[in-house]
Order: structure tokens, then sequence, then C-alpha cells
């Protein structure tokens, strides 16, 4: 049977002093609205393509909340839009099935982790693996690990921290300049909960209110040698040291 979210889409306008309930999915797109996101897009795939499916759902709220809202081809092409974040200071989402669709979507994973990111940049995982799955063994992590990307895993899986998560992943991102990844297991993707909602926070750059100007060429940022000897350099002496700093100071 297909599910639809349609009769849920309201509960993505709940604000401060209102209490969610729902479904994981349903949690993360609020999350993502929190925190300010300005563009979202992704590639289908078990089991989080329903997330596709609620932001499809939630056009006019996208509209209104100036989001730009995208089905992408495949998953090499959902990584490429996570480009906007690295000049740009503005917020991004993508999403698609892992880690078979990591592994298609490594190359434009690669360059975004070495030039580093500006805005924040999150992709969510659907973590698929163990029992069940299409492969059981291999795991996210791994990728994480190669490219220096944030792998962000909340646990235990229930709303309050799923949601947390996602405004942390990005304010993480930003004070870092590494790219996080989210990963939700089928059951973190489909559980049931409640949390305590915040306002949506419409973004200061949007569909209507777009950059006057574009973004200053700046040389250190360009994905070819010898630029990309200071990048990995980066990595140790400045993104994970900045990382470390930010889940000290916040935990």
């Amino acid at each position: 049977m297909e599910r639809t979210f349609e009769s849920e889409i309201e509960l993505l306008r709940l604000g401060a002093g209102d209490t969610f309930r729902g479904e994981g999915i349903l949690a993360i797109t609020k999350g993502l609205l929190q925190s300010g996101v300005s563009y979202v897009g992704g590639y289908q795939g078990a089991p989080v393509s329903h997330l596709l499916d609620v932001l499809v759902s939630a056009k006019d709220l996208m509209g209104e909340m100036e989001i730009h809202a995208e089905s992408c081809a495949n998953e090499p092409s959902a990584a490429a839009m996570l480009a906007a974040s690295i000049n740009y200071p503005v917020r991004g989402t993508v999403t698609w099935k892992s880690i078979v669709g990591t592994n298609v979507a490594s190359d434009a994973l690669s360059n975004l982790a070495s030039t580093g990111v500006t805005g924040g940049a999150l992709v969510v995982i659907g973590e698929d693996f163990s029992e069940g799955a299409s492969v059981i063994q291999e795991r996210t992590y791994a990728y994480a690990m190669k490219s220096a990307l944030l792998p962000v895993d909340p646990r235990p899986p229930n709303l309050t921290s799923m949601v947390d998560m996602v405004e942390h992943a990005f304010a993480l991102s930003e004070a870092s300049h590494m790219p996080a990844m989210m990963q939700l297991r089928i059951r973190a993707c489909h559980v049931q909960g409640e949390f305590a909602a915040r306002d949506n926070t419409v973004p200061d750059h949007g569909t209507n209110t777009k950059f006057k100007d574009p973004a200053e060429f700046f040389y250190p940022r360009l994905a070819h040698p010898p630029v990309i000897y200071s990048q990995e350099a980066d990595k140790v002496a400045d993104r994970i040291p900045a990382a470390r700093t930010y889940i000290r100071d916040t935990s």
C-alpha cells in the first residue's frame, strides 16, 4: 500500500509551545524547517524515500518558507546540489539510501569534503544494513572516515534526539566547514513519538531573497592541484579540531 503524508503535513507548521506527534521522517522534515534550510533534494530509496514524499506533499509550505525543493535523477546529482553551500552561507540537505547510494555519489562527495563548505551541508542517509538489507555489513561510516565527513548517529532513535541532531548537524557543519551525514536506520525512519516543537525559520537567502551578487572567486576552494594539498591539511589542522571544539562546548 502506498503511504501518503497529505493529512500530516500541517504538523510541520507547529511552533514553540506545541507538541509534535508523528513519524520519524516527518520529524526530520520539521527539524530541517526549524534549522532555516534554504534548499532540499534527494534520490528515492528505502528507508528514507518518504522524506522526499513529505517534501513534495509540503510544496505549499516549502514555497512559503522560500525553500527550493528538488527530486534528483540520481545520487551524484543530489550530492552536487550541496555544492551551493561551498561558496554561499546557505544550509542545504539531500537524501538517499546508503551504502550503495553513497558509493554512487562518492565522486561528488569527495570533492565536497575536500573543498569544505561555508553553509551547513547535511546528507540524510538511509543506513540500510544488517538483516533484511541489500548489503549486510557495509556501512557509511567508512566513507565518513575516508573523506573526513561528519557522521551523526542519533541515539536513542527517538524524535527529540533526531530533531536536535538535525539542528546540531548544521551548526557543526558550519563550525568545522565539513559536510555532515545523518545516519537513519529503518526503525529510526519510521519510529513514532513526540517532541517539543520550535518555530520554523525562514532562511536569510531563499527562492525570493536571492543574493544580489555572485560569490567572489576564492582560489583555495578549487578542486584541483595544487590547492587540494592545502585542503587535505585543513582537514587535520583546522576542520576536525573545530568539530571537536563544537562538540565539547555543546555537550
